[in-house]
């Protein structure tokens, strides 16, 4: 099997490349070995919420030296300013061109509504979640937020009640309730059935649409804004749009707890359009092995496909994190575990020392969560101090920072990604 780029990882930052390759005519395959990160991600993307110092932000570009100061072995800092900036503006083009419905510019952050009520300093957001800017106020004084009679992974007025202790929100008269919706009693009678997925596929094929909109409006009980769980519309925003229609009042949709149906809407579509350009997808698959000579990837070796190579020109490494098994934490040492990368992550942190990998508080941010592979400025990967010439690392295999605490870590997806689409479009 022949191509002209393989990317072994098939995520936000996976995708995002092979789009971007297949639009300059390059023939990409995706090796897929399951779920991504992105199907348990909230649907907001993260360009950078705080610095390393603990201090929130709202403008990157005011805010990059800072961040190089605190953290030069960040991605964004090896990258630099001007193509981070540059490749933030592709990806929104993207989101744009493909109706992915986002909201929001590199130019400055907005906040958006989290599950427990809190705000959360973001850059894209979906537009059917709850969002405004800092310094400003939400456009609805009165709010209903609704949970679903047995549906746990949703608590109203946990929501409610941290909600209006924002100033933002501070002025809103905010109710709670309760869907009952009898279609899904079944499912009440086995809680590990009862999930955010398994609600949005009976609800879009055995729903009485009418009842639903009716028992909407009732509960709202005259609120103009309506908070609801993430459980309608399992692979587009058609039935929401369609329940916000018929309701005729302002829905707003919030994630649950993982999976995440905002985050799988992007998956599939950003897989179908990857799909329409003729890229080729080997799902369920894992790369197991390579061969390298001199420097330069050869050939990579599948599970499914052991005694076939697939050969490409370049290849990209996207595999993702612990969460992936694109990093992999044995009792002594952490290690990328198809070539052997050389691993960087924050200061004092070593890879081969299990003792640095953790805070003794719990509650802090963990040091291993920052470990990840070592690329320089063109996202080309190193192996004992030398780089590859043909092998590039993107999104969260990277080390260096950690995207939870940052809030970076769609933003380093996307932008090393559009990296290597370009660096690899000026090679071939």
């Amino acid at each position: 099997m022949n191509f002209d780029v393989a990317i072994i990882g098939g995520g936000l930052a996976g995708l995002t490349c092979g789009i971007a390759l297949q639009q300059q005519g390059k023939q990409c395959v995706i090796i897929n070995n399951g779920q991504a990160a992105i199907d348990f991600s909230s649907g907001s993307m993260d360009l950078l919420g705080q610095l390393p110092s603990g201090r929130q932000i709202q403008h990157f570009e005011q805010n990059y030296t800072a961040l190089y100061q605190q953290l030069p072995q960040h991605p964004y800092c090896v990258i630099g300013k001007e193509k981070v900036m540059a490749n933030a503006l592709k990806f929104e083009q993207l989101a744009q061109q493909l109706n992915l419905g986002l909201v929001g510019s590199s130019e400055k952050n907005h906040l958006r509504v989290t599950p427990l009520g809190s705000l959360r300093q973001t850059w894209l957001s979906p537009n059917s979640v709850p969002t405004v800017a800092e310094g400003e106020i939400f456009s609805h004084r009165k709010i209903a937020i609704l949970g679903i009679e047995g549906y746990h992974d949703f608590q109203p007025q946990l929501l409610a009640d941290n909600l209006v202790q924002n100033p933002q929100f501070s002025h809103c008269e905010v109710t709670t309730g309760f869907l009952s919706i009898p279609e899904l009693d079944h499912l009440r009678n086995n809680s590990r059935e009862f999930r955010s997925v398994n609600i949005a596929q009976l609800l879009e094929h055995k729903l009485a649409f009418s009842d639903l909109v009716r028992e909407i409006k009732e509960a709202a009980q005259g609120a103009k804004a309506v908070f609801l769980p993430a459980c309608f519309g399992l692979e587009t925003q058609a039935f929401f749009i369609a329940l916000k229609e018929a309701t005729q009042l302002e829905l707003f949709e919030l994630p649950t707890l993982p999976p995440s149906l905002l985050g799988m809407r992007q998956h599939k579509q950003l897989t179908q359009y990857f799909k329409q350009l003729g890229g080729f997808m080997m799902n369920g698959d894992k790369v197991i092995k390579a061969n390298v000579e001199n420097n330069q990837v050869k050939q990579v070796y599948t599970h499914l496909h052991q005694e076939v190579p697939i050969t490409a020109k370049h290849f990209v490494l996207a595999s993702g994190s612990f969460f992936s098994k694109g990093l992999v934490a044995d009792f002594d040492k952490i290690y990328e575990p198809i070539f052997n990368a050389d691993i960087i992550g924050y200061t004092q942190f070593d890879s081969s020392n299990r003792m640095t990998w953790t805070h003794h508080r719990f509650a802090e941010s963990q040091p291993y969560q920052a470990a990840g592979v070592i690329i320089n400025a063109q996202c080309q990967v190193q192996k004992s101090g030398q780089s590859f010439e043909n092998l590039y690392a993107i999104g969260n295999v990277l080390g260096g920072f950690n995207g939870i605490e940052l809030g970076c870590g769609s933003g380093v997806a996307v932008i090393t990604a559009f990296v290597v689409a370009e660096q690899i479009g000026g090679a071939i």
